[in-house]
């Protein structure tokens, strides 16, 4: 088989445009639907203060994390929570 477009390169090149036209005209033609979700990237800071309040944790951990990732190179937004149970979650998002 491979003998044969060897031999042939014209033929091998026809079908190879062929090929890269009906991938152009199937571009136009598929729904939006259909293209695959693009998710942008992001990143989970998990900490943890056993026994604090949300507020303790708050002004603790998670106000002076997101202080030091605020104005990562990137970075779309930034979201946190601060739970009774002591953890503390920031999530960033990036480009």
């Amino acid at each position: 088989m491979i003998d044969f477009f060897i031999r042939r390169p014209i033929f091998a090149t026809v079908i190879s445009l062929i090929i890269v036209l009906a991938g152009a005209v199937s571009i136009g033609v598929l729904p939006i639907a259909l293209y695959p979700q693009v998710a942008p990237p992001m990143v989970t800071v998990t900490s943890s203060y056993t026994g604090a309040s949300a507020k303790t944790v708050s002004s603790v951990i998670t106000r002076l994390v997101e202080e030091q990732i605020n104005g990562v190179e990137g970075m779309i937004y930034m979201s946190s929570s601060s739970t009774n149970n002591g953890s503390s979650i920031i999530q960033v998002t990036l480009e």
